[in-house]
């Protein structure tokens, strides 16, 4: 999981493996972020509809925006207006194409989780000096 502004820069990058669901997994990806100032939004696709997510990230000042399921039984939190932020979803998707740009991410050479997550704070690195100088 990744975290990126509205420059398509890195912020936060989180690996884990393909069995928790992502919901479960934003707690840590906020922990994991290199700088101080927690995000206003937070836009995800249809994955991250969750009523239980949505407190939690209320409760560190962060709004959620994301579409509902089409199966949701309870009531929609979100009318119209917050949803067309929902529109620059697309900078997360470029941030990922940047990242894989580099072969060893794609395939995923390292066996170990930890040399995974080194290349891919390497890849951030790269992407952010290229970007910034």
């Amino acid at each position: 999981m990744a975290m990126a502004d509205r420059a398509s820069l890195p912020l936060a990058v989180h690996v884990a493996s393909a069995a928790p669901h992502e919901v479960t997994l934003v707690d840590a990806t906020l922990q994991a972020r290199c700088v101080a100032a927690v995000p206003a939004r937070l836009i995800g696709d249809k994955a991250y509809d969750s009523d239980a997510l949505d407190t939690s990230l209320q409760a560190h000042g962060i709004e959620l925006i994301a579409p509902h399921r089409g199966h949701r039984v309870k009531p929609p939190t979100q009318d119209g207006r917050p949803r067309r932020r929902y529109r620059r979803r697309w900078k997360i998707e470029r941030l990922f194409s940047w990242l894989f740009r580099y072969r060893r991410l794609t395939v995923r050479y390292a066996y170990h989780l930890d040399n995974f997550l080194a290349f891919v704070h390497l890849a951030g690195a790269l992407i952010l000096l290229k970007r910034c100088l």
